[in-house]
């Protein structure tokens, strides 16, 4: 079974809700399936924090990222996937090393010639 760390809706939230759970589960379940295991919270809006007049409200404050790193390690330990979202935040939080953007990806076919190449082969008799 392949799993993925990925970012998925609360159960019984509505869609002006703009926070997320960070779950383990399996790559072919839907975003709002029964997750495996729950490892976090994840609320990209910034807000007051605090109990006094205008707390909670969205626009100014901090962002909120809430996780169990023990666990996120274990499960990349197991093989599991961050998706390009979790991989950003856990990337930030320093639980995986970032990405070498200098690394290219092999090409599919390299018994192709160039272009130019086979041009002038047809060419010489």
């Amino acid at each position: 079974m392949v799993v993925r760390i990925r970012l998925a809706r609360p159960p019984g939230h509505t869609k002006r809700t703009t926070w997320f759970d960070l779950v383990v589960i399996n790559i072919r379940k839907a975003r709002d399936a029964k997750p495996i295991e729950k490892l976090g919270e994840y609320d990209p809006v910034p807000r007051i924090l605090g109990t006094g007049p205008g707390a909670g409200t969205p626009g100014t404050g901090h962002k909120r990222v809430e996780w169990s790193a023990e666990r996120i390690r274990y499960w990349l330990g197991q093989g599991a996937l961050p998706s390009k979202s979790a991989a950003a935040l856990l990337t930030k939080g320093g639980l995986i090393p970032p990405k070498d953007p200098g690394t290219a990806v092999p090409a599919l076919h390299t018994s192709r010639q160039p272009q130019s190449s086979l041009a002038t082969t047809l060419t010489q008799p």
